[in-house]
């Protein structure tokens, strides 16, 4: 599996469950168009598996972009270590 979702307030989240390769980024990119046109969010959040993804990943969120502006939809980007609470002092 390399995506998760759920879809909540108008907000599709979806999560990239490890960093793409070049085998599986179309694949992933299909998967997130078609929950795109499933859902018709106002906003979705992408959240990248890695603080540093892989040009794949990059790939993948550049189609991405461009599918959400061709539908009017808002995208968020983020990564799963900037979603980690801070450390305790």
């Amino acid at each position: 599996m390399l995506i998760q979702h759920a879809f909540e307030n108008g907000v599709l989240h979806v999560h990239l469950v490890q960093d793409l390769e070049v085998h599986n980024r179309a694949a992933a990119a299909v998967h997130i168009e078609q929950l795109l046109i499933t859902h018709r969010p106002r906003t979705l959040r992408l959240q990248l598996p890695t603080a540093t993804p892989s040009p794949a990943s990059l790939s993948a969120l550049a189609r991405t972009r461009r599918l959400c502006e061709s539908l009017g939809v808002g995208l968020t980007a983020v990564s799963s270590t900037s979603l980690a609470p801070p450390a305790a002092a």
